[in-house]
């Protein structure tokens, strides 16, 4: 089995610097908008957080060296009551993805929407909750708990990171490309704003909505571009 060093393709000895650099190009080489899957994006999150963390696995067998999964503790009941304590600050969202409105006849306007998806059984990636740390971007605190959302620029030029707020606010910067009618219709981009009320509702990947697919970018290329300047 691949060391989280060998997944991110950094020494041992690497420091944190060169560790977020070799995050930062990995995840967006396997992200599934790059032709990635979801997979392998979670094992390239799962590495960082170890090597981060300082849990990377011992070669000597140990049980404090066992790496924790991304929803493990790997402390003790002490440690773990601290860490959950901590989880506590930031915001609740629970997202929505929009592709599987059609599936079960729903649409965006819906007022129970959220309460249906709740009932539905539906996959983790397409309903769930996860937490927003303070001063993450909404695209941030959904990959940093595994997700793998569509972006393509991370800076407001595009519409590809969009996501529609049904309960909640989000911080809107001022320099991104979206008209006063989308935001007049709670459309965002994840990639600019984060959560600013404790609590939150969004269906992400609507990206294809009328009025956003002229607004979206081509992920690869730019994301290339990107990655060279």
């Amino acid at each position: 089995m691949d060391s989280p060093f060998d997944v991110l393709g950094v020494g041992p000895d690497a420091d944190d610097a060169e560790v977020d650099r070799a995050y930062r190009r990995r995840v967006i080489e396997v992200h599934p908008d790059q032709g990635g899957s979801a997979s392998e994006f979670h094992r390239v999150r799962t590495a960082y957080e170890q090597i981060m963390a300082g849990d990377v696995p011992d070669p000597i067998p140990d049980d404090a060296a066992t790496a924790p999964g991304p929803d493990s503790a790997g402390v003790d009941d002490s440690d773990a009551g601290e860490d959950e304590e901590t989880e506590q600050e930031g915001s609740r969202v629970e997202y929505l993805n929009y592709e599987v409105l059609d599936d079960h006849g729903w649409d965006l306007g819906d007022d129970d929407l959220f309460e249906k998806a709740a009932d539905a059984g539906l996959a983790h990636e397409d309903y769930g909750q996860f937490l927003a740390l303070p001063r993450e971007s909404l695209l941030e605190a959904a990959e940093n708990r595994g997700f793998a959302w569509p972006y393509a620029c991370r800076g407001g030029a595009c519409a590809n990171c969009a996501v529609a707020v049904f309960e909640g606010e989000m911080d809107t910067p001022g320099d991104h490309i979206l008209p006063s009618t989308m935001l007049d219709s709670d459309i965002r981009l994840s990639c600019m704003g984060g959560p600013v009320s404790d609590e939150m509702k969004v269906v992400y990947n609507v990206k294809h909505l009328p009025g956003l697919d002229e607004l979206r970018l081509p992920p690869y290329p730019f994301d290339k571009a990107r990655m060279n300047d």
